[in-house]
């Protein structure tokens, strides 16, 4: 499907939809992508620091994928 037609196809949805809590929902992402800022500088340097050490451990190999977890505990 071509992105004009999901988009007419959408419109032609959010013009039946009654349910507040979706509309609200649509309403906060269409404006959080009008208002899209960088928030990185807003971020406390202990969670810019956590999010490097997250990043280096990738680079590095120090990391378990999700499936070796499952099985540890037998998910």
């Amino acid at each position: 499907m071509g992105h004009n037609a999901m988009k007419l196809e959408l419109i032609e949805w959010l013009t039946k939809l009654e349910d507040s809590e979706t509309l609200n929902y649509l309403k906060i992402v269409k404006d959080s992508n009008e208002n899209a800022q960088d928030w990185w500088h807003e971020l406390p340097e202990s969670v810019k620091n956590g999010i490097h050490q997250g990043l280096d451990d990738v680079t590095e190999g120090r990391i378990v994928s999700h499936n070796d977890v499952k099985k540890k505990y037998g998910l």
